[in-house]
């Protein structure tokens, strides 16, 4: 994931190319995008767009990508469903499938995701099935979806049995990441996807992570620093999605702090009045690089360094920050039991040898789980 991955600048705009052969695509990032968002989708040579959103998003921009769209002669029908974790479901897959196939969308036309990851991964899926597989743009409207979840292909829904197990690999035709649509986010969505961000910086570029140390105001202000960062977050996961699409390899290394986070929203029910996917990054941030310090692989003080930053931007970071409590030890084992990253019933973690230093951990034994996860509860409680 090097800083020097190819992109260019088209005026303010800049473009990271995912160039993955007849599969390859453009991330577009800059200010103002949604507005000449139907030129651009109009280019893939679509007749006909079902824009997929939620009630939050849907008022506020399905009414000016429409429009954009149909200037270009496109046919546009629009699907607004209810926000957060819970629509990802099988029934939303049920009634987007439906809305798709009632739009008349063809394999040549398109489904547009317009919201954060939930919608994105949602429409994606949806994408995916539908006639065996329709092509779609991302248009995401949060920093996490914009930076994480809009780039690479993974879609899906949640199961009962935990977050994300039912899905496809999909690769979008576009994203544009029209980053003056974070300046209506709430704050407590810019710092959940802020920590998705961070999480760049400590797979392996600790010098973008010391950038996001002195400039981490101005991504939440939205300046200059705002589209640097969702560009240099969206060349580093390019670069990691190009070698390892399917996530046979070090793509894994983009769970940093997801078997912990997974687990966290896995317990709360996915309730995101008490957890956000983000929250749930940030905390598992930190207690992998604490796991990885206890380990005796990683300095503890890159630990409190990480821990330090992600508390400076108002993220929570220990398992007594979950409202409501973390669950019981056994609860939080089972959780991570669940997780994509267990094979042959060995935990997979990403842990680190220090900022920028994290690598793929198999077989990590139980116990030494048991020990670590121990230590943090009781610390909580006291």
């Amino acid at each position: 994931m090097s800083t020097a991955a190819a992109h260019s600048h088209d005026g303010s705009t800049i473009t990271v190319p995912v160039p993955l052969g007849d599969r390859a695509y453009d991330i577009l990032v800059g200010r103002g995008l949604i507005e000449t968002a139907g030129a651009r989708i109009a280019a893939l040579g679509a007749r006909g767009a079902a824009i997929v959103t939620d009630e939050h998003v849907g008022p506020l921009y399905a009414q000016v990508l429409g429009r954009s769209l149909e200037a270009q002669g496109l046919r546009v029908s629009v699907l607004t469903l209810p926000p957060g974790e819970a629509t990802k479901s099988y029934a939303s897959l049920e009634q987007v499938c439906d809305a798709v196939l009632a739009a008349k969308i063809e394999r040549g036309d398109l489904v547009v995701a317009l919201g954060g990851g939930v919608i994105g991964d949602l429409s994606g899926f949806a994408a995916a099935v539908v006639r065996r597989g329709v092509r779609f743009v991302q248009v995401p409207t949060t920093l996490l979806s914009q930076v994480d979840s809009s780039v690479g292909g993974k879609t899906g829904i949640n199961s009962r049995h935990g977050k994300n197990l039912v899905g496809a690999f999909h690769q979008p035709s576009l994203v544009l990441a029209d980053t003056a649509l974070l300046d209506t986010l709430p704050l407590r969505e810019m710092r959940a996807g802020y920590a998705e961000v961070v999480k760049y910086g400590l797979i392996d570029d600790a010098r973008f992570f010391a950038w996001c140390e002195a400039n981490w105001k101005g991504i939440f202000e939205g300046g200059p620093e705002r589209d640097e960062a969702v560009a240099q977050s969206c060349r580093a996961k390019a670069a990691v999605v190009v070698r390892d699409e399917h996530e046979t390899g070090d793509r894994a290394l983009l769970n940093l702090g997801h078997t912990f986070g997974h687990a966290l929203e896995k317990i709360t029910r996915y309730d995101s009045a008490r957890l956000v996917h983000g929250e749930g990054v940030a905390i598992g941030l930190n207690l992998a690089f604490r796991f990885s310090a206890a380990l005796g692989l990683c300095p503890l003080s890159d630990a409190e360094r990480v821990e330090a930053h992600l508390k400076s931007v108002g993220l929570p970071t220990r398992l007594s920050h979950v409202p409501g409590g973390c669950g019981t030890m056994d609860e939080l084992l089972d959780a991570m039991a669940q997780d994509k990253k267990v094979k042959a019933g060995s935990l997979t973690f990403i842990l680190a040898r220090g900022i920028g230093q994290s690598f793929i951990a198999p077989g990590i034994e139980a116990d030494k789980v048991r020990a670590f996860l121990t230590g943090e509860i009781n610390a909580s409680a006291s």
